[in-house]
């Protein structure tokens, strides 16, 4: 597979070092000025294949799975419910909770201790919104995705690379119908 078959976008940057994204399930290198995204593609080649595949994995899978359905109350109840429950597991502090439409993550923490929603995470299964919660509530105690944080997040989901896959799943599936403002999958 070479670079000109595969749907990707270069963006050029003020940037020291060269790094790859898949930005909506589509290829995006973000370039330091004058460099060049082939010799870039030739280096990481393996990788970007690799995710290639699995892109194309998730993309078939996701009109398998079925979209959880419930209200926007019902949905606010559980996540108070989730924080709650997960911040005294890990015995942590939430100073806020917050709800806004996301178009690249399900959820994010600040530093103020701050929760942000992803109002779409409305249609996935209870036991996803669990996991998307304590790993959010997690990056209190351990910022980066590191060893560590992956050992907090081990002892209470032995299966969290099968649920980091469910989440690119649903994703997808949510993109493909369209639930994404301004984000369709072709």
């Amino acid at each position: 597979m070479e670079l000109k078959d595969i749907p990707h976008k270069v963006f050029y940057r003020n940037i020291k070092y060269p790094r790859l994204e898949f930005g909506s399930g589509k290829l995006h290198f973000i370039l330091p000025l004058g460099k060049k995204p082939e010799a870039i593609y030739r280096k990481h080649k393996k990788w970007i294949i690799k995710k290639i595949e699995f892109i194309e994995e998730c993309l078939n899978e996701a009109s398998n799975v079925n979209t959880a359905e419930r209200t926007y109350k019902e949905f606010k109840e559980l996540i108070y419910y989730l924080v709650a429950e997960a911040a005294r597991e890990l015995d942590s502090e939430i100073n806020k909770v917050s709800f806004r439409t996301m178009k690249t993550k399900w959820a994010s923490s600040s530093s103020k201790r701050n929760l942000t929603i992803n109002k779409l995470m409305k249609y996935l299964p209870e036991h996803l919104i669990k996991y998307i919660i304590y790993h959010e509530i997690t990056h209190f105690k351990q910022k980066k995705h590191n060893d560590e944080f992956w050992k907090i997040i081990s002892k209470k989901f032995h299966d969290y690379k099968k649920l980091e896959r469910d989440l690119f799943i649903y994703w997808f599936k949510l993109a493909g119908e369209g639930l994404f403002p301004g984000m369709l999958l072709s």
